[in-house]
C-alpha cells in the first residue's frame, strides 16, 4: 500500500495550490495584528486541504464501516465551524457545544468512551461508571481539540506536533498488528507534509505559505483523541495504556494545562488569547522561529519516545502516571519562573539580548 502514501501526498499538494486561490478571493486569510507578527494575508486552508485530501484517501484504502464515516462526518462539521470560526471568528462557546456535540456522537452512536482508565492508583484497574465515563470522554475531547488549537502558533509547529504524534501512534498500531490504523496514521501523516511544506516556505518560498486555519488544528486534535480513544479501549484494538495516551500528546497538554492554570489565577478568561505558550516564551528568550520549532518537536519525540518504551519494557502504569505527573509539574513550576530562570542563565553565558518574535 506504499502507493496510498503517494496518491494523499499528491492530493494533499494540489487541493493546497487550488484552495488557497479560492481563499484570497473570499478572504479566508489570516492578517497580522497585535498577536500575529506575519508579514502580509495568509491563506488559512492548511486544514481544509489536509481533510479532503485524507478523506479521499481514507475511503480508497481503507475498510468503509460505520465508524470511518462516523468519524468523516464529525471532522467534516468540526472543519464546517472551523472555517466559519476563520471567516467570522465566532464565540469560543460556540465552539465548545459544538465539541462537546461531537463527542457525545462519538460516544452514543460510535459506542467511543474512556471507561477503563486502567491501573493508574496501582493493583486495581479504575473502570467508570457509563455516567462519568460520558463525562471524561466529552472534556477528553475538548481538551485534546483545544490543546493541538492552542499550539498553533509558529511555522511548522502543529505540523510538527501532530506528526509526532501520529508516528508514534501508527507505530504502536503496527507493532501490535493492527495494520489498518497504524495505515490511517501513515496516511495522515502524508497529507500533512504539503500543508508542512508550503507553511515553512519549502519549496516555493513565502509566496505561496499557508496557514492551517482553526478548521484544521480543530480536525487535528479532534483525530488524535479518536485514535487515542480507540487505541485505549476497545477490546479488540487495544493497542497502548490510558497513561501512555498522555506522553504521546504531552507537550501540547501541559502547555494548554499550564496556559490556562495561570490565565484563571490572573481572573481571565481560560480561552483568552495571548502570547504566552511555550513557543513564545521561547522566542523571546532569543531562540529563533525555526529553532523553537525543533526543540518544541524533539521534546515531543522525547516524551512519545518514553511513553513507547514504558509499554514495550512493562512498566507499572502507577508509575508511569506519578512520572507524568511530575514532569508537568515541573513543566509548570518552569514556566511559572521562566524569566528568573532565563535571567540566571543570561548572566552566566553572558547573553545580553531578547529577541521578540
Amino acid at each position: 500500500m506504499e502507493y496510498s502514501y503517494i496518491v494523499v501526498f499528491v492530493l494533499s499538494f494540489i487541493s493546497l495550490f487550488m484552495m488557497r486561490k479560492v481563499a484570497k478571493k473570499v478572504g479566508l486569510v489570516d492578517k497580522p495584528n497585535a498577536r500575529k507578527h506575519h508579514q502580509g494575508v495568509i491563506p488559512l486552508v492548511g486544514g481544509i486541504s489536509v481533510f479532503f485530501a485524507f478523506a479521499i484517501a481514507a475511503l480508497l484504502f481503507l475498510p468503509v464501516d460505520l465508524t470511518l464515516l462516523l468519524y468523516l462526518g464529525c471532522g467534516l462539521i468540526l472543519l464546517a465551524v472551523g472555517v466559519i470560526d476563520d471567516y467570522l471568528d465566532i464565540s469560543f462557546k460556540i465552539r465548545l457545544v459544538v465539541q462537546a456535540g461531537i463527542a457525545l456522537a462519538i460516544i452514543s452512536v460510535g459506542g467511543h468512551s474512556l471507561d477503563n482508565l486502567g491501573y493508574l492508583m496501582g493493583s486495581e484497574t479504575l473502570q467508570l461508571s457509563p455516567f462519568i465515563g460520558g463525562v471524561v470522554t466529552v472534556v477528553a475531547f475538548i481538551g485534546a481539540i483545544n490543546a493541538f488549537n492552542m499550539v498553533d502558533g509558529i511555522d511548522g509547529l502543529l505540523g510538527g506536533l501532530a506528526s509526532v504524534t501520529f508516528t508514534a501512534m501508527g507505530y504502536v498500531f503496527y507493532l501490535n498488528g493492527n495494520h489498518e490504523l497504524a495505515l490511517f496514521c501513515g496516511l495522515l501523516v502524508a497529507a500533512m507534509l504539503p500543508y508542512i511544506m508550503l507553511n515553512l516556505g519549502l519549496p516555493f518560498g513565502r509566496r505561496f505559505k499557508v496557514f492551517m486555519g482553526d478548521a484544521g488544528s480543530v480536525f487535528i486534535g479532534f483525530t488524535v483523541v479518536w485514535l487515542l480513544v480507540r487505541g485505549t479501549q476497545e477490546a479488540d484494538i487495544v493497542a497502548f495504556k490510558p497513561v501512555t495516551a498522555l506522553w504521546l500528546i504531552a507537550i501540547p497538554l501541559m502547555d494548554m494545562a499550564t496556559i490556562m492554570i495561570r490565565r484563571v489565577r490572573k481572573g481571565q478568561s481560560p480561552f483568552k488569547p495571548d502570547r504566552e505558550h511555550l513557543h513564545h516564551i521561547c522566542q523571546r528568550i532569543g531562540l529563533s522561529s525555526r529553532m523553537t520549532l525543533v526543540v518544541i518537536c524533539l521534546l515531543a519525540m522525547n516524551c512519545a519516545a518514553i511513553g513507547i518504551w514504558s509499554e514495550m519494557v512493562g512498566i507499572k502504569e502507577s508509575t508511569m502516571f506519578i512520572a507524568f505527573l511530575a514532569m508537568f509539574g515541573g513543566y509548570f513550576m518552569m514556566i511559572n519562573h521562566i524569566w528568573r530562570i532565563t535571567a540566571v542563565v543570561k548572566r552566566l553565558f553572558g547573553i545580553h539580548t531578547i529577541h521578540e518574535a
